[in-house]
């Protein structure tokens, strides 16, 4: 604690050495001050007790080998923390409490200050010096004897300053703990808030991988399904692009023998007709007996046998969702054949695809 700068710059060292030696938590003067490492903040070591009680409230049911807890000034926030012996293993300031001694000596050898002391509303001319019971206020002692107290019960200020200074303490102390317990639930809060984040990536990762298998499965399923209509089709399309050109070559043929029929029956002379007619008409009876070609069977270019009913394969896909989580102990113990458990389920449905693809 460095005091020097401030008596320097300060009009009255010692009223400003005061303020440096009060405790934050009683608001007295040090008494068996510690040095709270590493912020060096000062307490008295009761007052600390009285916060790390409060802050750690089963500390004293802990064995010996347990570590002492976490403490945080009140100063600065700053947290610490204690070994087994608790606020007793914080160093003892040995220079806070020299100084003290010094200025409590110096403060005994010098005169009384008068300060300025606060006057009474009613009776500018009296200073407040009793405190009222009732009324719970300071007042003077005309107020007690011809006014507005005169009825009630009073005490001296030194009496009631010193029941209401504690009471102060023990509320700071106790807020103090509060704020220790609020903060841990903060931090508790905060690191909720990290783990939660943390998980949902973890499984929306996992999600993302799933469900790449399955698209990776009906692709695959797509591919096989239009190859199979592909290589119908390529068949059926050949099939009559043949009987096609069948037709075409006999009707080529027909055509030809039409023409050769039609010039012979422009042949005006008999025996030049007689000649050939014979022959012709032997060849036109054989040309139509074999233009009964193979024909198409009725529905041949239908392809409604490819239809696909995936209406209950919709349903299942509609219905996908998260099941009930596993324990830890269970996931630890079955961490290596989670992976061929998901594999499974999720190849229960492309079963079901191809079953309405058949």
């Amino acid at each position: 604690m460095d005091f020097q700068a401030d008596i320097i710059r300060d009009s009255n060292p010692m009223d400003n050495l005061e303020k440096q030696l009060i405790c934050p938590i009683c608001l007295e003067m040090f008494n068996k001050p510690v040095v709270i490492l590493p912020c060096q903040h000062n307490l008295c070591r009761k007052c600390a007790n009285d916060v790390f009680q409060a802050g750690n409230p089963y500390w004293s049911t802990r064995t010996s080998s347990v570590s002492g807890g976490r403490f945080r000034c009140p100063s600065c926030r700053h947290e610490v923390i204690l070994d087994r012996h608790g606020v007793y293993g914080l160093q003892r300031n040995l220079l806070v409490e020299n100084i003290i001694d010094i200025y409590k000596q110096d403060c005994h050898s010098r005169p009384l200050k008068k300060g300025k002391h606060p006057m009474c509303k009613e009776h500018e001319d009296e200073k407040i010096n009793i405190y009222c019971l009732t009324c719970e206020v300071p007042t003077c002692s005309m107020c007690k004897v011809f006014g507005a107290h005169k009825d009630c019960q009073v005490a001296q200020l030194q009496n009631v300053y010193q029941g209401q200074k504690t009471e102060l303490s023990g509320c700071i102390s106790a807020l103090v703990a509060g704020n220790e317990r609020v903060q841990a639930i903060i931090s508790q809060l905060e690191e909720s808030c990290h783990s939660i984040e943390e998980n949902s990536r973890q499984k929306k990762d996992s999600l993302n991988e799933m469900l790449d298998v399955l698209y990776s499965i009906l692709e695959e399923k797509k591919n096989e399904l239009l190859q199979r209509i592909t290589k119908e089709q390529e068949d059926k399309v050949g099939f009559v692009r043949t009987l096609l050109e069948r037709y075409r070559e006999q009707l080529e043929t027909s055509s030809k023998l039409v023409e050769s029929a039609i010039q012979s029956m422009d042949e005006t002379g008999t025996a030049a007709f007689l000649q050939n007619a014979k022959q012709l008409i032997k060849t036109i009876t054989e040309a139509s007996v074999s233009c009964r070609l193979e024909k198409l069977e009725p529905g041949f270019d239908n392809m409604e046998h490819f239809t696909l009913d995936l209406e209950h394969v919709k349903d299942v896909l509609r219905s996908l969702d998260f099941g009930p989580g596993e324990a830890e102990g269970e996931e630890e113990d079955d961490e290596e054949s989670e992976d061929d458990d998901d594999t499974e389920e999720y190849q229960d449905i492309p079963e079901g695809i191809a079953e309405g693809q058949q």
